[in-house]
Order: structure tokens, then C-alpha cells, then sequence
């Protein structure tokens, strides 16, 4: 399961449309729970890749040190990334599955015309064969659990 503050699932979908019709990237901040995995916030970056934007993304070598260098100052973990799929499903291509590591949180945003239609999250099994999907519930937060949160 995979718990996921209304705000950050909205700014994952926001994402996505704003970079219509190439995809989106960035990474997930939370921690890992017995239940699954508890996102806390996410860091949206440029989708560094030089060509076919509209079905690939990259994040570079600097960014993802960066993204580590910031869950440490934050006492979070860096528990995956999320990409959007333009005019695609939410589900991992064989790219996705070629290219993943089996211990991260991969969220994918399907954007439809500009739109975001669908997001589901999905982890690598351990032997790399395929994703699993991960339920996800959105969590409201109240006031006093934003200043915390």
C-alpha cells in the first residue's frame, strides 16, 4: 500500500499536464512502513533526455545526488520516482521494467490529451520479470497535520 498525501497526488498529475506531450520526472520523499510506503513529498525535476521525450525521461547523475543529498537534510528516504506516460496508460513499459531497480516506488501518471487520467504506482519484483501494482490511498490531511506532515 502505498500512502499518498491529496496535495502531492495532484502535484505528481499538474506535473504531468504541464510538460504535455513529453513526460515528466521526478522523485518521491517518505519512508517505508510495514503496510508499504508513506510519501511525504516529491521533487519535480527537468526530463534531461536529449531525444524521444515523449516516451523516455532521464534524470541525471547530478540530480539524483542532489535528490539524495536533500532526503538526508530532511530525514526522509528516497523511496522512488514517478514519470508521466503522454497519451499512454499508467502501467510500465518494457523500458520502464529494463531500466528499474526492484527496491523503489514508480509511479506513473497517464496524461490524456493534456489531461492526467489515471495514476497507479508499481514496484519491481526482486528477479526483475515484472512490476507489481501497489494500492494507493490518498490521505487528507488536516491543518494541523500539514505543519507536521
Amino acid at each position: 500500500m502505498i500512502k499518498i498525501p491529496e496535495n502531492i497526488y495532484g502535484g505528481i498529475c499538474s506535473h504531468g499536464e504541464e510538460t504535455y506531450n513529453e513526460e515528466c520526472c521526478g522523485v518521491i520523499f517518505g519512508y517505508n512502513k510495514d503496510y508499504g510506503k508513506e510519501i511525504r513529498e516529491i521533487m519535480k525535476f527537468k526530463n534531461e533526455k536529449d531525444e524521444n521525450r515523449q516516451n523516455r525521461y532521464l534524470i541525471s547523475p547530478s540530480e539524483y545526488l542532489s535528490a539524495e543529498k536533500t532526503a538526508k537534510e530532511k530525514n526522509l528516504e528516497l523511496i522512488g520516482f514517478y514519470h508521466s506516460h503522454p497519451d499512454h496508460p499508467a502501467v510500465p513499459s518494457k523500458f520502464d521494467t529494463d531500466h528499474a531497480f526492484p527496491w523503489f516506488l514508480y509511479i506513473i501518471v497517464s496524461i490524456q490529451k493534456g489531461n492526467a487520467a489515471d495514476l497507479r504506482g508499481w514496484i519491481l519484483e526482486e528477479n526483475r520479470e515484472k512490476f507489481n501494482e501497489e494500492i494507493i490511498e490518498k490521505v487528507k490531511l488536516t491543518e494541523k497535520e500539514k505543519i507536521n506532515y
